[in-house]
């Protein structure tokens, strides 16, 4: 088939437009531009978004960040300063399975000087340096987001505030998968990615509650129990 064939990509062609009408306003002040995302991986379809970042050469310069719905396209327009990624990719924090994907998959539309390629490289050295100890510590933090969030569920569904329980057992979901990634090391492309690897996307209100209580016991053989007391807290 040869490249006449192939139909255009409109979410491409927009992402392209938009990078060069970045480059011709703001020529001075940006470094690189890419997608990150579906279309970083290849597999957008009709109803994807556009993530696009755009990389400055310091704060307060390029465009304004925004989001816009253009030719029936959402697009999110991110912008950070070269030194600010960099600082967020050698940080590790609970929400890293769920951001790490934008460090290590980004597609250029503009980067003369490979700089996504550093970002990647950058993000690489963090985790080659990363210990056990240091992601079992994030994993316990994250525990705790997910045990509030499954009992302030339960709690609603015993009043039976439907709704309520709902919204919130989707979020336990998402939290309890974030520690199961932290746990494994393991990123994600996004909270419904995350939760469908972890399984727990088809998981009732009490089976979330096996999969902590499990989460809980393997981070105490870890050393890092999620119980303690007030020393330990205070500690």
């Amino acid at each position: 088939m040869s490249s006449a064939d192939v139909a255009p990509n409109p979410r491409w062609e927009l992402a392209e437009e938009l990078a060069d009408a970045v480059r011709r306003r703001w020529a001075a002040d940006v470094q690189a531009i890419g997608v990150h995302g579906s279309l970083a991986h290849g597999d957008d379809t009709l109803g994807s978004d556009i993530d696009l970042v755009v990389v400055t050469y310091g704060d307060g310069r390029g465009p304004h960040p925004g989001s816009r719905r253009i030719d029936g396209i959402i697009v999110d327009l991110g912008v950070i300063s070269a030194d600010a990624y960099l600082r967020h990719a050698r940080t590790l924090s609970t929400t890293w399975p769920l951001a790490a994907d934008q460090y290590l998959t980004t597609t250029p539309l503009h980067d003369p000087g490979g700089w996504f390629d550093t970002l990647r490289d950058t993000h690489l050295a963090r985790l080659a340096e990363a210990s056990g100890r240091e992601f079992s510590a994030l994993a316990r933090a994250a525990w705790y987001e997910a045990m509030s969030l499954h009992a302030r569920s339960s709690r609603l569904a015993q009043r039976y505030d439907t709704d309520g329980a709902v919204l919130l057992i989707a979020q336990a979901r998402i939290a309890a998968a974030t520690v199961e990634g932290l746990l494994t090391r393991t990123y994600f492309r996004g909270a419904a990615e995350a939760v469908t690897r972890t399984g727990l996307g088809e998981m009732t209100g009490t089976e979330v509650g096996a999969k902590l209580q499990a989460q809980a016991e393997a981070l105490a053989e870890r050393g890092r129990p999620v119980d303690g007391d007030i020393a330990d807290l205070l500690s």
